[in-house]
């Protein structure tokens, strides 16, 4: 049980968190009608939300379609930024420590 436990500890959780969402963001069709909503603001029955469109916008983004990008959200770029900091600051902890952090 404690090699388990030891395992689930060097796992680097929020790097596989951050590597995915870049792969759902890519795989995301963003011209569907239809989308699910982790948006909390959606959930409660608010129709207006700072980040709605945000993925769909980035998805655009990565594939060069880049007017229709800003149109849906000016901020992707900016995402893609952060999104890829963080995962370059998770690499090089992981690189560094031998217990991730």
């Amino acid at each position: 049980m404690k090699q388990i436990a030891a395992y689930w500890n060097r796992l680097p959780l929020e790097l596989l968190f951050w590597v995915g969402s870049l792969i759902a963001i890519l795989i995301l069709d963003p011209q569907s009608g239809s989308h699910l909503s982790l948006c909390p603001l959606s959930q409660l029955g608010f129709d207006w939300c700072p980040g709605c469109g945000l993925g769909r916008s980035m998805n655009l983004l990565a594939q060069g379609d880049f007017e229709a990008s800003w149109s849906m959200h000016p901020l992707a770029i900016l995402a893609y930024g952060v999104i890829f900091h963080r995962i370059w600051i998770l690499l090089k902890n992981l690189k560094t420590t031998h217990n991730y952090g």
